[in-house]
């Protein structure tokens, strides 16, 4: 009786073991799926902001190019210049210098925060 009783035991407890690591699995896929969502709102509102700010560029170029050919002062030298980019900016110099660091302290932001409410979670499991 003593090994059946054992046996019982260990089956609960392995049991109990697995229900705690399905919890926590589910919590991490909430967690992974907000910030999946995150990124996916962010993405979504940099691109209206950008196509924003290059709609009101293209209409500002626009009167400036009809104003000037009602007057007779546009050529073709002032029509290239005001159409099209002559230097890059700020941000195409050091974009592709600033996005890996960008990157790499938001991934460590993310694991700090995900390890975290894992420690967490574990603690409140071995409290009950």
């Amino acid at each position: 009786m003593d090994m059946m009783d054992d046996m019982k035991r260990k089956a609960e407890e392995l049991e109990q073991t697995l229900e705690m690591q399905l919890n926590l699995v589910k919590s991490e896929s909430g967690d992974w799926f907000k910030v999946g969502g995150a990124v996916l709102i962010g993405g979504l509102v940099s691109y209206a902001l950008v196509r924003m700010v290059q709609k009101k560029k293209t209409r500002k170029t626009v009167k400036v190019l009809r104003a000037l050919e009602k007057e007779g002062l546009l050529d073709d030298d002032i029509k290239n210049k005001l159409t099209h980019n002559s230097r890059s900016g700020f941000l195409s110099r050091f974009g592709p210098l600033l996005l890996p660091i960008i990157l790499a302290y938001g991934k460590d932001m993310l694991m700090n925060s995900l390890e975290k409410s894992k420690l967490e979670e574990i603690d409140e499991a071995t409290q009950n």
